[in-house]
């Protein structure tokens, strides 16, 4: 198989995935009584190369979710002027200065220190706010990032202080569990904990919810989600669903 072969036998398992994930939404926002509409699709290619990230692109994905600084930039240098990217892993501050500029969203502020160093970083270039969604690790799991859930309204007050940053939302990552249905308290609470938010500090809105990923954006779905992070399911590869 020659080059041209490979990457249109790769375009029509990306386009039988993108439609088989699109119809899956659409029967979860039907059984939850939602507007499909309502959901947006970032497709995680922390697996895919450039070519591989492109042809996701040309199936008219807009939304590119990128974990790993040093794997994203390269794919960003190429391809950066096209969609929208997002940066969804665990950031770290000396860091910051790759992804603001670059990224439109990042999902994973999880403390003040990367807070102001984010202000610092788009005050110094001039940038536009940073549109950032505060994780919270809901389940409790050491293993995960993210602030408390007691820990939300005043994270969220001092980060609505910096005007350089715009909270857009909340997000949370779920165990992996053989069934999806064991996780559907993760992400009911983070939909409660934004109604919370939203009552006590309306002038927040935090209008979005990033939850959900390969094998659970369903649940996620019927619970509230806006934002779905795809990898697997999506774009194949990755490890234990995601």
């Amino acid at each position: 198989m020659d080059r041209k072969e490979g990457i249109k036998a790769g375009m029509n398992e990306f386009a039988y995935r993108w439609e088989n994930v699109k119809q899956r939404i659409e029967q979860a926002c039907f059984r939850s009584g939602r507007n499909p509409g309502e959901v947006n699709v970032l497709a995680v290619t922390k697996y895919l190369d450039i070519e591989g990230t492109r042809n996701i692109l040309d199936l008219g994905l807009q939304h590119i979710g990128e974990n790993r600084v040093q794997n994203a930039l390269p794919k960003w240098e190429e391809l950066g002027d096209r969609g929208t990217w997002h940066f969804i892993g665990h950031l770290q501050r000396r860091k910051v200065k790759d992804v603001v500029g670059r990224f439109a969203y990042i999902h994973s502020l999880d403390r003040f220190s990367l807070a102001e160093e984010i202000d610092r970083r788009v005050a110094a270039g001039g940038y536009p706010p940073q549109r950032c969604f505060l994780q919270v690790n809901v389940s409790g799991e050491e293993s995960k990032y993210g602030i408390s859930p007691q820990e939300l309204e005043e994270f969220a007050c001092e980060v609505a202080n910096l005007s350089t940053i715009e909270i857009v939302g909340l997000m949370t990552m779920a165990p992996i569990a053989n069934d999806p249905e064991e996780v559907r308290p993760v992400f009911r609470e983070l939909k409660r904990l934004q109604g919370k938010l939203q009552r006590l500090r309306p002038r927040l809105r935090v209008p979005h919810l990033s939850m959900g990923m390969s094998q659970d954006f369903e649940i996620a779905i019927e619970e509230g989600a806006t934002w779905v992070r795809l990898g697997s399911v999506l774009v194949g590869g990755g490890k234990r669903g995601r």
